[in-house]
């Protein structure tokens, strides 16, 4: 005989109703402030190259903005990269970015114009230094690619800030002793497809769109950072203190790696603005950024990796009112 379930009186059944709406309301409140119009307006969102994790990150971050403020324009700029993000935001040519913190560390101290005006969002995840070479190519260390020719990144790119340390680290001048070619991940892969560099690096989130479209077509493989390197990088003190040494996981490029992680660096990226981009459009974004981890994620897979728990940890920026107001009205 079927179970016969036991009726539910209607005072039950309204308590239940009513828990159940407490509790779908105390989920609206952690997601959006109740009673509160979304800011509108116009917001410039400076991104990356193409083929790039901040360019891919800044377009599905768009479409999350437009679902919580549908009265928000967000325009998002290509850039070369994290130096020329961080200028940007500085000089007030674009309201919000991501940077590697080396990046910010070195606008800082090379004096950079609005510096002090910059405040960081949300840490988000790391980037990893790539350097990535053919497979027949004989290459096993940075030292070797002496008198190679080396796509070192674009002029104010966080990756050539990163490439050059890395090159001084290992002995070799990057004026001198290599043939620099100014390439990003947009380029690089195919330039190195055609033979016309030797080698490329890349900083960037694990793992990156450009490398996985190269890999298809053509067979290549990562050189070795070891983590005698980033001590050697450490002793410079500075904006070199934000690398750490790291392994690229198997993972991140199985056909490439074929099961083997590789040692190299790792920096982490910060979401920031200015000081005076208003609090409240700040504290919207940055709420918009840790509820849409997941959905951005099933794209972008570093964005997997943001964590309201560490996303406060913008170093070297303090955190913008905005950002600051949404993280004590979520801690429990």
């Amino acid at each position: 005989m079927p179970k016969v379930f036991p009726r539910i009186g209607r005072r039950r059944a309204l308590q239940g109703a009513a828990a159940c709406f407490v509790a779908f309301g105390l989920l609206l409140w952690w997601l959006l402030p109740l009673g509160e119009k979304p800011p509108t307006g116009t917001i410039t969102f400076s991104t990356g190259t193409l083929r790039g994790v901040y360019q891919e990150y800044g377009e599905r971050l768009r479409t999350e903005l437009a679902k919580d403020m549908p009265g928000l324009k967000v325009k998002l700029v290509q850039s070369n990269g994290s130096y020329e993000n961080v200028q940007r935001v500085a000089t007030g040519r674009a309201d919000f970015t991501i940077a590697a913190a080396d990046a910010v560390e070195t606008y800082e101290l090379n004096g950079g114009q609005g510096a002090g005006k910059l405040r960081g969002v949300a840490r988000l995840y790391d980037d990893y230094v790539q350097l990535v070479v053919p497979s027949d190519s004989g290459i096993t260390s940075v030292a070797q690619l002496r008198h190679k020719r080396v796509a070192i990144g674009l002029p104010d790119s966080g990756v050539r800030l990163i490439a050059t340390r890395v090159l001084r680290a290992a002995g070799v001048d990057p004026a001198k002793d290599i043939t620099p070619v100014s390439e990003g991940i947009d380029t690089g892969p195919d330039q190195l497809r055609r033979d016309r560099i030797d080698a490329f690096f890349w900083s960037g989130g694990l793992p990156t769109k450009g490398l996985l479209d190269l890999a298809k077509k053509f067979s290549f493989t990562f050189v070795p950072i070891g983590g005698s390197l980033v001590t050697k990088l450490h002793t410079e003190g500075e904006a070199a203190l934000y690398y750490r040494a790291t392994n690229m996981p198997e993972s991140a490029y199985p056909s490439v790696q074929q099961g083997t992680a590789v040692p190299t660096i790792a920096v982490s990226n910060v979401l920031m603005t200015r000081k005076d981009v208003d609090p409240r459009l700040t504290e919207w974004v940055t709420r918009t950024v840790i509820k849409s981890r997941d959905d951005i994620g099933n794209h972008v897979h570093s964005a997997q990796l943001v964590d309201l728990r560490t996303a406060i940890y913008t170093d070297p920026l303090p955190l913008q009112e905005g950002a600051r107001r949404y993280y004590r009205s979520v801690k429990p």
